[in-house]
């Protein structure tokens, strides 16, 4: 029996364009005083892996329902609403999946959105996360079509251990060579993502930083999240960020280093002989919801607001309706400057939303 997880009973209402016309003027703030700045992109719900903590097998099996391609924002209609994104301040792009080198011809968007400028002129940061299957063989295709940087998950060294944990029989040294393919066609810095679940791939930690140290690579460390609802997240399976460095620093002395941005997650740490730089991103044990400048469009147009998010706004609905836009403008200013989302901060707290009682949106649809 085929089956679907991902909640998409929020589609019943257009976003409201009532009223007063809102213009895009690049200050716009959510009600925490939060700017719009990044806007994530998933071009498609598939992937080729089966990661545990976020797709697994046993859920996204043979007779799971993807979506089917009409349903998926058309390259002119991601490209049209990201340009109104950036009208209203955003500076950086993540194209994001599923895995989004799945996207036949990504290319040809990844050059619409490099034509994209900001109100001052300047071009988009434009970045996309893969797992790097597919890297080595569109590297230099991305770099060509105007992509700035790429971003890669890799969760072991040990080709048996990551073999289980993409469950997808892929190896270490395919992810490898595509990392290295991409530094050698300018997608620099490459940053490369390890989510750390404890009794699973901690051993793991020292011997990505050996390897990834004075690669030029920035290895960053994610705390396991409980996003979703397909993962069977639990707290005892979360290792705090804060032995992360403990357990690097006993092999090779650290010190902080300041934050590029205050919007930035990841707290970072050099190497003392200088060998590079980590990061860690401590989503479950140090929240960044105050900081938070992120925006999230799934693969068929919904707007989501956190990455713990219940329901999203229907923008693909508003645009196939007919509307101008100035009309799209005036239903994302709505929809941001409604914005009061904090789930980071207030997990555990009667305030947060339960598992039990929240149908979350799962991160292979909106992306991490």
């Amino acid at each position: 029996m085929s089956r679907r997880i991902i909640p998409l009973a929020d589609v019943s209402a257009l976003p409201d364009i009532s009223g007063v016309a809102a213009s895009p003027s690049g200050l716009l703030t959510d009600t925490l005083a939060r700017p719009l700045r990044d806007l994530r992109i998933s071009v498609t719900d598939r992937c080729n892996f089966r990661c545990v903590y976020c797709m697994p097998r046993e859920v996204f099996d043979k007779d799971y329902q993807f979506l089917p391609h009409a349903a998926l924002l058309s390259f002119e209609e991601i490209e049209r609403l990201a340009r109104v994104f950036v009208a209203h301040g955003v500076e950086k792009i993540r194209l994001t999946g599923g895995e989004p080198l799945l996207r036949k011809n990504i290319e040809f968007l990844i050059e619409r959105l490099a034509l994209l400028r900001t109100p001052e002129g300047r071009p988009l940061d434009l970045t996309l996360t893969t797992n790097g299957s597919l890297l080595a063989r569109k590297a230099r295709s991305l770099k060509d079509a105007g992509l700035s940087r790429v971003t890669v998950s890799l969760d072991a060294l040990d080709d048996a251990l990551f073999r289980r944990m993409n469950d997808a029989d892929f190896a270490v040294a395919d992810v490898l060579d595509g990392i290295e393919t991409a530094q050698a066609a300018g997608l620099d810095p490459i940053k490369v993502n390890m989510v750390v679940k404890r009794g699973t791939n901690d051993q793991e930690i020292v011997p990505m930083a050996r390897h990834f140290k004075g690669s030029g690579a920035v290895l960053r460390f994610i705390e396991y999240m409980d996003v979703g609802a397909s993962n069977g997240w639990n707290m005892s399976e979360v290792l705090p960020s804060a032995q992360v460095i403990e357990r690097i620093g006993a092999h090779f002395p650290l010190e902080p280093l300041e934050a590029h941005t205050a919007a930035e997650t990841a707290q970072r740490w050099a190497y003392r002989d200088g060998g590079g730089e980590i990061g860690v991103i401590s989503s479950v044990t140090r929240a960044f919801c105050d900081s938070c400048t992120r925006a999230r469009l799934s693969t068929e147009g919904k707007l989501y607001l956190c990455l713990f998010a219940v329901a999203g706004h229907d923008l693909r609905g508003l645009i196939r309706s007919g509307a101008s836009d100035e009309d799209v403008a005036t239903a994302i200013a709505r929809i941001w400057e409604a914005r009061g989302d904090r789930y980071s901060q207030l997990r555990g707290s009667a305030s947060a939303p339960s598992r039990e009682d929240a149908r979350r949106v799962e991160m292979s649809y909106i992306g991490g």
